[in-house]
């Protein structure tokens, strides 16, 4: 796994041994989170990964004015998801940096792991994942079911508690929210959100979720700036 710039215009710059991201983009990220973000204001930081031209970018980001700044990223040597490890060695420095901070991680399905969560919950952070719609759930006192044989419809929305997630991982005492919303971008949605959470309610979970819109518009931002 390598750590080039975002950019990739970049690289003659950072192939000096005394510079690269940790050394020199996380004290100017640092430093612009604590300008810009105040401490009693929740801060939404975002897992993404993307395949841009021969390149799979795995970034997390802090959201802010429905855009997103990068605070650390990794070019993956490898295509398709990001594994455990991956997720931990990206997400570490984030962690130490952000520790004075109210922050919430936030991910689509492809962070749907039990595992992963699990880690983020026992460091103390708040996380909330999209679930793939297969997964196991458990309900006390109830048998294991998927995702998608829950009740639900387009509008309506659920809250639940103490949930024992997969069959085989059995990681419990978190919530699931559940949301199928009407339409997205004026388009009906095939199926609910099911989001992982350690959050309180489905209000927070949902507004966490809905932030890491920003990330997207982050990567159309860079693809306009390079082509």
């Amino acid at each position: 796994m390598s750590s080039p710039p975002l950019c990739s215009g970049f690289s003659p710059f950072f192939s000096k041994p005394q510079l690269s991201v940790a050394s020199l983009w996380l004290p100017i990220i640092e430093h612009l989170i604590k300008t810009h973000f105040s401490k009693d204001k929740r801060l939404f930081v975002s897992c993404d990964r993307t395949q841009w031209k021969d390149y799979n970018l795995f970034v997390v980001s802090v959201i802010w004015a429905k855009r997103a700044w990068p605070i650390y990223w990794n070019f993956l040597d490898k295509r398709g998801c990001s594994n455990l490890s991956e997720q931990q060695a990206l997400l570490r420095p984030v962690i130490r940096m952000l520790k004075s901070y109210d922050y919430v991680v936030v991910g689509d399905r492809e962070f749907h792991s039990v595992e992963l969560a699990k880690w983020l919950q026992a460091e103390g952070v708040a996380f909330a994942f999209r679930q793939k719609a297969d997964t196991y759930i458990q309900l006390k006192g109830e048998d294991f079911q998927q995702l998608k044989s829950l009740d639900l419809s387009p509008g309506m929305k659920r809250f639940l508690t103490g949930v024992k997630v997969t069959k085989s991982k059995g990681f419990g005492k978190v919530a699931l929210a559940c949301y199928w919303k009407r339409t997205y971008k004026s388009r009906n949605l095939d199926e609910p959100w099911y989001i992982l959470t350690n959050l309180g309610n489905l209000e927070e979970t949902l507004a966490a979720y809905k932030a890491r819109s920003g990330i997207e518009a982050m990567f159309k931002d860079c693809v306009r700036l390079v082509g």
